[in-house]
């Protein structure tokens, strides 16, 4: 994996390391999934395919997991004594970060400078792109042969792009407020012409590919995958900080990172899951199913064939609830409709994502008796406008598991006067119970932000509880009796 900048102090705890790790591993969306499967892999789990029929692959005590477009993921775990129409306990995320992309057509030159032409993608704090070391991470369509094309992850770990800042001397206002222009003063510059001495690659290059992209660009995207010019078909690129993701703070209390927004939350989901599977006297005792879902493009609305708006968990859940698994015995004589809403029905969800930490100079922000601290354990993240989901009967369920695992949880509401953001929770909630959790940060959607270290372990610890222990806790709650 990528490397990671560690302190001298205080002991970092492990979670914090391991996550820094995974990060470092994970500039893309792509990269994220990657990075879960390969912890999923490790771990014993097997994959599955979507078009394919899971009848008489699936055992009980099994573990799968299926990819969509190499950016979305879902993971589970088939409790011992799962029947048809049981519950599916999930944890939700996003995999994608605020960032800017190479467009499809990227080729730009001006003063005799190469400039990759980009798009902004998400809400991001996008003056803090400027004067960072940046480079591509992506996937790439490539050619095997003349009828076989695969698609290849890049990570290029040198710097070679930078959107610079116009010098204080030519803008004498830059401290009072720093403007720009985002299509014209946001493109990064790649190299200078003049400093180009090999032939031009357009010959060499996918017809068209050359006129739309620098060749400079597609030869440096060829010889990172060991590949001729020509076999490159087309990529989706993105822009990332080549700094090192770092431990930070007096005490080692902070993580300084990128896309911890929301990879924290891939992270602790992945090693919760795979935590979960080696309590064997939870899993031998477990009648549902565990299970994690970890969404693309949650930062631009969801609405795609991988976000949360698609039908990957709910396909998920509806193939479970009366699939046929080995080591069950068909004696339900419930219809497939009929036990796809049973189990959606008992059915959970804990939606995580990231929470506002409370900032030391803009403390009045945040609503006086809510104001999450960093290193004191996950937020409850409520809206009575229902940008989040969490209700009273969630919350109780999700501080009862909190208490077993000996996890302190906060709670967080936006002021009146103040937008709220918000997550995949209220769009799944439509079909099961969902509760909102996230864990505290400062400088949400900036290239670098920063959490607190110890908070990783709570999330984990939580999560795992939740696998472990929520049929009991939800047993234990009556409302619509």
């Amino acid at each position: 994996m990528s490397s990671v900048a560690l302190n001298r102090g205080p002991a970092v705890p492990a979670a914090a390391r391991r996550f820094l790790q995974y990060v470092a591993a994970s500039p893309s969306p792509f990269h994220a999934t990657a990075s879960s499967v390969s912890m999923l892999e490790e771990a014993g789990f097997t994959k599955l395919h979507e078009h394919q029929s899971w009848n008489d692959k699936l055992y009980v005590g099994g573990r799968y997991y299926v990819q969509r477009n190499q950016s979305s993921l879902v993971a589970f775990v088939i409790g011992k004594q799962f029947t048809p129409g049981q519950g599916v306990h999930i944890i939700g995320a996003h995999t994608d970060s605020p960032h800017l992309r190479i467009r499809p057509i990227s080729k730009r030159s001006k003063e005799g400078y190469l400039q990759c032409s980009v798009e902004t993608y998400g809400g991001g704090q996008w003056h803090t792109w400027f004067d960072r070391d940046l480079s591509l991470a992506g996937r790439v369509i490539v050619a095997q042969d003349a009828s076989r094309f695969v698609s290849r992850l890049v990570h290029i770990q040198r710097p070679l792009l930078r959107v610079p800042t116009l010098a204080i001397h030519l803008n004498r206002s830059v401290n009072e407020a720093f403007t720009f222009n985002h299509e014209d003063q946001l493109q990064p510059i790649l190299g200078l012409a003049s400093m180009l001495n090999e032939p031009d690659q357009s010959m060499a290059a996918v017809p068209g590919l050359s006129a739309k992209h620098h060749p400079v660009l597609l030869e440096l995207l060829a010889q990172e995958l060991d590949v001729p010019v020509s076999a490159i078909q087309d990529f989706e690129l993105s822009l990332y900080d080549t700094q090192p993701p770092a431990v930070g703070g007096v005490s080692n209390e902070f993580l300084f990172a990128p896309r911890i927004d929301n990879q924290m939350s891939c992270f602790c989901a992945t090693e919760a899951l795979v935590a979960s599977v080696l309590d064997l006297d939870a899993l031998n005792t477990s009648q549902s199913i565990r299970a994690i879902a970890l969404f693309d493009h949650e930062e631009v609305g969801s609405v795609s064939n991988q976000g949360a708006e698609s039908n990957l968990l709910w396909s998920m859940i509806h193939r479970l609830s009366h699939l046929h698994v080995n080591g069950v015995e068909d004696s339900t004589a419930s219809s497939a409709a009929d036990l796809s809403e049973q189990s959606l029905a008992r059915s959970f969800l804990i939606s995580s994502d990231t929470a506002h930490a409370v900032h030391p100079n803009y403390a009045s922000v945040h609503e006086q008796n809510l104001r999450p601290h960093m290193n004191a354990g996950p937020v409850i993240k409520i809206n009575a406008k229902q940008r989040y989901a969490s209700n009273a009967a969630t919350s109780f369920l999700l501080r009862r598991v909190a208490q077993k695992a000996g996890v302190p949880v906060q709670e967080f509401e936006v002021r009146n006067d103040c937008a709220c953001g918000s997550t995949i929770g209220p769009m799944l909630s439509k079909m099961v119970r969902t509760v909102d959790v996230g864990n505290p940060q400062l400088s949400m959607h900036s290239i670098r932000e920063v959490c607190g270290s110890h908070d990783v372990d709570y999330k984990i610890r939580l999560f795992v509880e939740f696998f472990r222990s929520f049929e009991q806790v939800d047993r234990e709650l009556h409302i619509d009796d």
